[in-house]
């Protein structure tokens, strides 16, 4: 792993190749300095690893004392196939493939693990969490799609975060179905007036702040640190 600068949060980055289906993808590894636990992000159609808004929201999850995983689900020609894209089940495969390279790692084996999930990747990161042996801790969706991952709702144990914004309608209804379907401790959170893509002003600091403070609160506090 190639090591680069610090961030202003003072975690240190790593371009990072993690293999898996016979490809190779690349992703950013931000460890602070006593990591109390990780989150690994599954990005959304049409994004990538250097999604504006996750690294955003990373930024403030390392501030917290995770480290965060962002890697790209598809490789560029992959992507160009708009139906890999909407196929759940690899993305989740990829997902998994991501947090096994992670556990294989020194600084990162110890730590507990949660998902960040945004539109499509929220539905794989619930698909994921929902295999035998994951072992997920908690999950957090912004703007998610979690009707992609409907059969494996009832399956899902990590505690689960939804968030979506209050004027985002379509999603918003998704998401209140969704909410029927999970059978782990789960919560709907509605950032008021905010669109999709949480762009409009205060509207992704709030999503930070909550996805901190469920991931603060579910995570297990690895034995080091407990």
């Amino acid at each position: 792993m190639k090591a680069s600068t610090k961030s202003r949060t003072d975690s240190q980055h790593r371009e990072v190749v993690i293999p898996s289906d016979g490809v190779a993808l690349p992703g950013n590894l931000a460890l602070p300095g006593t990591p109390i636990g990780a989150a690994v992000f599954a990005h959304g159609s049409g994004s990538s690893r250097l999604s504006p808004r996750n690294l955003q929201v990373a930024e403030v999850l390392g501030a917290a004392g995770l480290a965060t995983l962002l890697f790209d689900l598809l490789t560029e020609d992959e992507a160009l196939d708009r139906a890999n894209v909407f196929d759940i089940p690899l993305l989740a495969g990829r997902l998994r493939a991501a947090t096994g390279w992670l556990r294989r790692q020194a600084e990162t084996a110890a730590l507990p693990t949660g998902y960040f999930g945004a539109s499509t990747g929220a539905a794989a990161a619930l698909w994921a969490a929902s295999e035998a042996g994951t072992d997920i801790s908690a999950i957090v969706s912004r703007g998610g799609r979690p009707d992609l991952a409907a059969p494996r709702l009832s399956l899902v144990s990590a505690p689960t975060l939804l968030i979506v914004g209050g004027a985002d309608e379509i999603v918003l209804e998704l998401n209140r179905r969704a909410l029927t379907d999970l059978r782990c401790e789960r919560e709907l959170a509605v950032v008021s007036r905010a669109t999709h893509l949480f762009e409009e002003s205060g509207a992704l600091e709030r999503v930070a702040e909550l996805a901190t403070a469920w991931f603060v609160r579910h995570l297990p506090r690895p034995a080091a640190a407990a």
